[in-house]
């Protein structure tokens, strides 16, 4: 029950009714008894500057969830970000301090890592796929390379993001040996779908987000994940699975990346 009292956080997005961090966070406000709640916000584009100015004297709201289309747009507009925000021109979630400023951070990435965590991948010195250089994929790459990847591979439809990325990864980690373009998925110890392929896929058979030569090459003991939320099995996840390969879903990455959001926002502990 919302009441007068009741502390708020957000979730901005267009379109937004397939997000899951509301179902997520009031559950956990619910269980932990705790007079917070989320709302949903499906924002049009040409509203952005207004909103941005009503977050800041918004005073019982305390942080905002960013997801598609704004995570780039919205980067620009705040008082102060993360350096990985800075670097990735992104973010994924904004906390809004007592005075009205606006800090951003993007922690896709550190979502997505809790969850391979709990499925038993360390990432020191391992091998990496992202495919897709937008928000999610940008921010999971730049996680990777933190957490000591030895090798990172990206791919996506565009060459040109491809570069831009890997410049950029370069040049913050110059140990590690980041590539574009794989001839084979062999290697790979982690081989993640950051691209919006497969969603809202009404069967196994729908859109994968690589050619089928390479998928042939991919081995049973890899992790293959997905950020892609509805459906939560993708044709690329229901592909690896018959496999045998272990699988991670979209909404196990949602889910593992709620302390990381709340606790930014100032509304959970880091570990849920």
């Amino acid at each position: 029950m919302i009441q007068g009292s009741t502390e708020l956080v957000a979730i901005v997005g267009s379109p937004i009714a397939q997000v899951k961090s509301p179902e997520n966070f009031n559950r956990w406000f619910a269980d932990q008894q705790q007079n917070v709640a989320m709302i949903a916000i499906d924002l049009a584009q040409t509203a952005l500057g207004d909103f941005v100015q009503t977050l800041r004297g918004w005073q019982n709201l305390r942080g905002c969830v960013v997801t598609v289309p704004y995570k780039q747009l919205l980067a620009g507009c705040l008082d102060s970000v993360s350096e990985r925000s800075a670097a990735l021109r992104s973010i994924n979630v904004i906390r809004r301090e007592a005075d009205g400023r606006l800090v951003g951070d993007i922690v896709d990435g550190e979502g997505f890592l809790n969850a391979a965590r709990k499925h038993g991948f360390d990432p020191q010195d391992k091998q990496a796929l992202v495919i897709g250089t937008g928000g999610v994929g940008s921010a999971i790459a730049y996680s990777l390379c933190q957490a000591g990847v030895s090798r990172l591979v990206i791919s996506d439809i565009s060459p040109e993001r491809v570069e831009a990325l890997g410049k950029l990864l370069r040049s913050a980690f110059p140990t590690i040996a980041i590539s574009a373009s794989p001839t084979s998925l062999e290697p790979f110890d982690l081989v993640v779908n950051a691209s919006p392929v497969g969603m809202s896929a009404a069967s196994d058979e729908g859109p994968m987000p690589l050619p089928g030569v390479l998928l042939a090459t991919l081995k049973a003991t890899t992790l293959v994940a997905d950020v892609v939320t509805s459906p939560a099995v993708t044709p690329f996840l229901a592909f690896a699975r018959r496999l045998g390969c272990p699988i991670q879903t979209g909404p196990q990455m949602a889910l593992a990346q709620l302390g990381n959001l709340g606790h930014f926002m100032g509304v959970t502990p880091l570990e849920i």
